[in-house]
């Protein structure tokens, strides 16, 4: 019966993915360069949009692997500063595949309409990373999504052979940057555990986002983003979600187990 309901809860969290094949990562500089002088002015300019987004909402198409499962699937998702969110996956049919809500970084509420399990009181980023293998608080999975990286500081720069330049950051993030015309676009960035790359459309927001890392667990993940609206007024409703009655609880140790973190238990 444990067993039956473990499978029954993996299915509910993930019935929206199925195989992809997962993402190269791109080969960044490793020499030490040389001093980039206007940093500060190149920083502005790149993140200009991204930092006076006060609101979020987006569709996200993802595919790759966490862990030992491959993932595909839809995620509808939306951000209000400082830290509320939503995420909604999407299912081919009938209720979504899961909810995951917070209105702010201490507290979040999951919810897997179609197992009726309900996980509560836990932080935003520990459900995340326990569904999929992506642990980031709302704030920093914004930061990333946008292109920002990080709200910490730029702190150094530096020029790389084959025309590569860097940004560090005091919190130890470092962005990437590569030519595009006269001036520096966005290509990757590193922050913590993750190898984050960047693709830019049209627009002044990146068109897609890939996120790599190895601990806990070996994760590629690529998003393409779609649908996307910024600083529309998104009612505090949008951050909230209405558990049934006969919702059972579900911990977070549970979902881990029989997520991509299992492996590492």
């Amino acid at each position: 019966m444990r067993r039956r309901l473990a499978l029954s809860i993996v299915h509910c969290a993930l019935c929206v993915f199925g195989v992809s094949c997962a993402p190269k990562r791109i080969a960044l500089p490793t020499d030490a360069g040389t001093p980039l002088p206007d940093f500060t002015r190149i920083h502005q300019a790149i993140t200009r949009t991204c930092s006076g987004i006060r609101t979020l909402t987006a569709e996200l198409s993802l595919s790759g692997r966490a862990g030992d499962q491959k993932l595909r699937g839809r995620v509808i998702a939306g951000f209000a500063r400082p830290a509320s969110m939503r995420l909604e996956g999407v299912a081919p049919f009938g209720p979504p595949a899961f909810i995951l809500v917070t209105a702010g970084a201490e507290e979040a509420t999951l919810l897997l309409p179609r197992d009726s399990r309900v996980v509560r009181g836990e932080r935003a980023d520990a459900i995340l990373g326990a569904l999929t293998g992506v642990m980031l608080a709302p704030a920093d999975l914004q930061a990333i999504l946008t292109g920002c990286v990080t709200a910490s500081p730029p702190s150094a720069g530096a020029l790389h052979r084959g025309d590569w330049a860097s940004i560090a950051f005091q919190d130890g993030a470092t962005m990437y940057l590569t030519r595009a015309g006269q001036a520096w676009q966005l290509r990757a960035a590193r922050r913590g555990p993750w190898q984050i790359e960047y693709e830019i459309g049209s627009g002044t927001l990146p068109a897609a986002v890939t996120l790599h890392a190895d601990m806990p667990v070996h994760v590629d993940l690529h998003a393409a983003i779609a649908q996307v609206e910024t600083n529309v007024d998104l009612d505090a409703s949008a951050f909230t979600v209405t558990v049934p009655r006969e919702a059972q609880p579900l911990s977070l140790d549970v979902l881990r187990a029989n997520g991509p973190l299992h492996d590492t238990q």
